[in-house]
């Protein structure tokens, strides 16, 4: 694939040459701040400028001497499992004028002048309170005679840029922080191995998960595993919650379920202000109910254990982003945070996000809590049909589970079509009901079946079912072949009236190579499954010496998983079908692995999309490796297959599905309204066949038909992908001279200053 060359800035125009960074983390710790850290030491390495550690956060600033340390490229070797490697604490001394002072003397010291520093809104405001007050710290250590004029004019300004690491998710002007995906995969964890034993014995658990301020990880884990109750802070349940919840327990036990999971954040309170904790439920729920009633507090167990791969290049593109942030940093430039919107990365004024945070907690000190949302009621009613197409996708079911109950929610009749198209042109399509789809949201796969089939050859059978079953809108959730049915169906629309209804598309497949979106439903589960097996393969080289594993992942023609994933495992090579490569990269990979082993590292990683090159087979770059590294190092091989495909759904995948379907039915409410007249459904627009996907920042709805164009459909690929633009960072993180495109970067690119939105 053709490489653009338009608007092309190469990296090589932000020098960091004579410039110092020094990273810290402080604060509670998440998991992927190592990842960030790593990023950070390795980007700034690359650029040529001097990175140091600074340990234990800003206590280690304020006592200087060891505590900060240069870093080198090998110092950020194999630390992107969870915690903080280089330590956290918080430090009373740094909140005091004369802490500060000790701080920017031991960092004139070193010359550093810009810092990144990874925590939540307390390390945040503290390190911006310091750049305000640098120039009178510096001209004190002058007349103290700490330091001289020449040393003073040279470090005259500090440049700050943060990230933030927190499992809360609990900072405004970012959909993500660094370690809450995490966090989500250990809660998911417990509440799954829970259900088990809960269904085995009938019984209801009440789970506390973290939440002093913030009930984000209460109510998406909720979300995602089909919770009854949630209680969460800053949304207090209305008075006389007590009768409801237990009459919600009742009425499930009485449709048949076995289990009731009810989810509590540690901050949870009533209207009054009155804490409501995990015990109090339970009591309630033994005296008005006589369930047997178990409590689970999950505690740190939620920091704890090895980051998603979400949170692994999340981290890694903010810690690259935080670098070009601070070497493009004037004078006049304000301190900033890299913050996610979408699926952008974006430099947003660090202390408008922490005054939006701060004015948050505010509102609830002071009991200014939202009005409880009220659902709409829609007058009128609507069958709208389910299906799944193509491969199965983790994710998949939570999305169907979603859009049943968003569609009832609605006023829909909702029908369930088995085995995609084939099973609809046979007509296999039936109601599906709210307690039909109850613990849907963590199983892996498709419970209604899925096929490749496509409708061409049975549009006549199709059509029939449709008038059969009065079918008014259809939602299709599926990978590739999902979007040529949608656009199959929508160009027969000239033949057949029957497909004149609302359609639209969910992507869901783990290759990602559906165009229109930048992620599709079951990728992140998919990542996570090879970024586990990457870590376990490395992990048996611990043992040995001098050791190169050559991976082969799933992907068609897309390499969307291999580099990623190569990204997020710390690969050192990645070969894919959209950058064509020859007998000469071989060569110079191997050339380059060989380098390594000398530098210590005694391991190496190679990830090979299974379409790469025809002629280049994973066999034949494993015997290629295998000859070439004779003597210095020896090649094992693995072909990962359809364990990618993975088993229960990740957090991400599972309220991915949740949300995206949640919206489609939404939108397909309103395409029914707009085209309902006179007694029936008659939509023909190219507006009304869609497909649903996140482009870069927002979730857009897009005609398929204007989709055509930027499908490569031989090789069944959007013809530009957005990931391609991060295959730079792996090359730079695994220390590669490599070239690194700035203005046209995805997530990472020059970015327009953005004002945070304000929070309603």
């Amino acid at each position: 694939m053709a490489k653009r060359q338009d608007t092309k800035k190469f990296f090589e125009n932000l020098s960091g040459a004579g410039k110092s960074i020094g990273v810290l983390t402080s604060g509670g710790d998440a998991q992927g701040m190592n990842a960030a850290v790593r990023a950070v030491v390795r980007m700034g390495i690359y650029v040529g400028a001097k990175v140091y550690f600074v340990h234990e956060g800003y206590q280690g600033m304020v006592d200087g001497g060891d505590n900060i340390e240069e870093a080198s490229w090998e110092s950020v070797s194999s630390m992107l499992q969870g915690g903080t490697v280089i330590g956290s604490a918080r430090c009373k001394e740094f909140r005091s004028h004369e802490g500060r002072l000790k701080a920017a003397h031991h960092l004139v010291q070193r010359d550093i002048t810009n810092l990144c520093v990874i925590g939540g809104d307390g390390s945040l405001t503290g390190a911006n309170l310091f750049r305000e007050e640098w120039s009178g710290l510096l001209e004190e250590l002058v007349q103290q005679g700490l330091i001289d004029e020449k040393a003073a004019q040279n470090n005259s300004e500090l440049h700050i840029v943060g990230m933030v690491g927190s499992i809360d998710n609990d900072f405004c002007g970012t959909d993500m922080t660094i370690g809450t995906d995490s966090a989500l995969h250990r809660i998911i964890e417990v509440v799954d191995a829970i259900m088990t034993t809960a269904q085995s014995h009938q019984r209801t658990f009440v789970l506390e998960v973290m939440g002093r301020h913030c009930g984000y990880l209460a109510l998406v884990s909720a979300l995602a595993c089909g919770a009854d109750w949630v209680l969460i802070p800053e949304m207090p349940p209305e008075d006389g919650w007590e009768e409801q919840m237990c009459q919600k327990l009742s009425e499930s036990r009485s449709r048949g379920s076995r289990l009731n999971i009810i989810i509590v954040a540690e901050g949870a309170i009533d209207r009054q202000g009155k804490a409501i904790t995990v015990n109090n439920v339970k009591d309630l729920v033994v005296s008005c109910l006589g369930f047997d009633t178990r409590v689970t507090i999950l505690g740190h167990v939620q920091r704890g254990g090895t980051p998603s791969a979400f949170d692994r290049i999340l981290a890694s593109r903010m810690g690259v982003e935080a670098v070009l942030a601070l070497l493009e940093a004037s004078a006049s430039t304000p301190a900033c945070v890299v913050s996610l919107c979408g699926n952008q990365a974006v430099r947003l004024p660090l202390m408008e996000c922490v005054q939006m945070t701060q004015d948050v907690q505010k509102a609830m000190d002071e009991k200014n809590f939202e009005e409880a949302v009220r659902l709409r009621v829609i007058s009128l009613s609507f069958n709208v049909a389910v299906l799944n197409v193509g491969a199965p996708a983790a994710g998949m079911n939570a999305a169907v589970r979603s859009a049943v109950r968003v569609g009832i929610t609605e006023g829909h009749k909702m029908f369930a079509v088995n085995d995609g198209f084939e099973g609809f042109y046979k007509g296999q399509i039936k109601e599906i009901k709210w307690g039909d789809v109850g613990g849907w949201t963590g199983q892996g796969g498709s419970i209604l079946g899925t096929k490749r089939t496509l409708p061409a050859k049975h549009l006549d059978k199709i059509a029939e079912q449709i008038r059969i079953h009065n079918i008014n809108a259809l939602l299709v959730i599926g990978g590739f072949e999902a979007f040529e049915c949608l656009l199959q169906l929508y160009e027969a629309r000239t033949s057949h009236e029957d497909f004149c209804i609302p359609m639209c598309v969910l992507p869901a497949t783990i290759s990602n190579n559906v165009p229109g979106t930048d992620l599709s439903i079951g990728a992140d589960t998919s990542l996570n499954a090879i970024v586990e097996t990457c870590d376990r393969i490395k992990q048996s080289a611990s043992g040995t010496k001098r050791r190169v594993f050559i991976i082969e992942t799933m992907g068609g023609y897309c390499g969307y998983l291999a580099s990623v994933g190569g990204l997020a495992a710390g690969a050192d090579a990645v070969y894919i079908y959209e950058e064509p490569f020859d007998i000469r990269d071989l060569q110079s990979n191997v050339e380059h692995l060989t380098e390594k082993m000398k530098t210590g590292i005694q391991r190496g990683l190679v990830l090979r999309n299974e379409n790469s090159n025809e002629n280049f087979t994973t066999d034949f770059i494993y015997q290629l490796y295998s000859e070439e590294g004779k003597g210095v190092f020896d090649c094992r091989k693995n072909v990962l297959g359809h364990m990618q495909q993975g088993g229960a759904p990740s957090p991400f995948d599972r309220n991915f599905g949740t949300k995206i379907a949640a919206k489609a039915i939404q939108w397909i409410s309103r395409k029914l309204k707009e085209s309902y007249k006179e007694g029936r459904v008659f939509a023909n627009t190219e507006d009304t066949a869609c497909l649903l996907g996140m482009r870069r920042r927002a979730m857009v709805f897009q005609p398929v038909v204007q989709l055509k164009d930027q499908t490569d459909f031989v090789h069944r690929i959007p013809k530009e992908q957005w990931w391609l633009k991060l295959r730079p960072l792996m090359k730079i993180l695994a220390k590669y001279k490599t070239s690194y495109d700035v203005s046209d970067s995805g997530q990472l690119e020059h970015v327009t200053r953005v004002r945070p939105k304000k929070v309603d």
